[in-house]
């Protein structure tokens, strides 16, 4: 068990018309049945009075949440152009979710902050502003210093942990553009991930095939021969416990997640489905390889919800509180 944090974490609001603030602002409100820790808010405090009535904490720092945690949701104020109506984006609203993300990374590599969470965007409306990342983790990634390629995204649950090799890309493409180094890199960065994210100090990785039966020697594909097994070689020869490349179909059940900490899946379905599938509620987005710990709720902004006091602040809670878990084990072995 690590040690409790003494720093606050940095919460990003997200899009201001999405259910960012809601969820945020739920979380406080339940922050003892939800076991949270202490945490600032970032954003336009009119995103979170639209959708919610309960008391605010306008802060400059997040050191001071700990003082303001008890009267209200502590919140540094990022004013938008204009207050955005829930359930209607603009590019006021962009602009908005991009500088409370900007702010908060820039908090945690200062270490005002302990970790970052960050709420849920709309890339349309952050591409309309000349957004030039693929999403928030390749933003984080580039405001460290580090190149995508050497971050993993992982899914975390409570009885599960994938990490896709490939994520944003259509099935024929998969492919293509899966090689040995790419799987090398994605394996590396999540096995220490384990280590400094979850303290696990020798990691177990079990690695999917692509194929069905994992290419069944060959006749059903040509993959796992080539590309796969080479890259679990490679990294088995570095020390780590890999293995595979196992049949996805058969990687998923009680008794096979007891045999690994972390699956490394080849695609983002194989790797998402199992997740969602078993922790629907309290998956999490953990961005491995960076300096700082970012973790994120694993659902959009919900447009069509917002506003309506129907979203569900579970998966904010348990971003929140594993942001808190893996700063902590971070913190022990530094």
């Amino acid at each position: 068990m690590a040690s409790p944090l003494t720093t606050p974490l940095a919460v990003s609001l997200g899009d201001p018309a999405g259910i960012g603030p809601e969820v945020i602002a739920k979380c406080w409100d339940n922050r003892s049945a939800f076991n949270l820790p202490v945490f600032a808010a970032i954003g336009d405090p009119r995103s979170v009075a639209a959708v919610w009535d309960g008391p605010i904490e306008l802060i400059s720092d997040p050191r001071e949440a700990d003082s303001a945690f008890d009267l209200g949701l502590p919140l540094i104020q990022l004013a938008s152009a204009e207050a955005d109506t829930p359930g209607h984006p603009s590019v006021a609203g962009a602009h908005c979710s991009l500088d409370a993300l900007e702010l908060a990374v820039g908090l945690a590599r200062s270490s005002s902050a302990a970790a970052v969470v960050t709420g849920p965007v709309a890339k349309e409306q952050l591409y309309a502003i000349g957004f030039q990342h693929p999403g928030q983790t390749e933003f984080v990634a580039e405001r460290c210093g580090i190149s995508p390629g050497n971050v993993a995204m992982m899914l975390a649950g409570p009885t599960l942990r994938t990490v896709p090799v490939t994520t944003h890309l259509k099935l024929t493409d998969i492919s293509q553009k899966l090689t040995s180094a790419l799987i090398e890199s994605r394996g590396r960065a999540a096995l220490r991930g384990l280590q400094r994210n979850f303290g696990i100090p020798e990691p177990r990785l079990a690695v999917s095939g692509l194929n069905p039966h994992a290419g069944e020697g060959g006749m059903l594909g040509a993959e796992e021969q080539e590309i796969i097994a080479p890259a679990i070689a490679a990294l088995a020869a570095e020390g780590w416990r890999v293995s595979g490349p196992h049949p996805a179909d058969t990687m998923f059940h009680a008794r096979a997640r007891a045999a690994y900490d972390a699956a490394l899946c080849m695609y983002h379905d194989q790797a998402l489905i199992p997740v969602k599938a078993l922790h629907f509620e309290d998956s999490v987005n953990v961005t491995l390889g960076l300096p700082i710990v970012r973790t994120a709720p694993d659902h959009g902004t919900a447009f069509d919800i917002a506003g309506q006091d129907r979203a569900d602040p579970r998966p904010m809670a348990a971003a929140i509180r594993m942001a808190a878990e893996n700063a902590a084990y971070r913190a022990d072995s530094a």
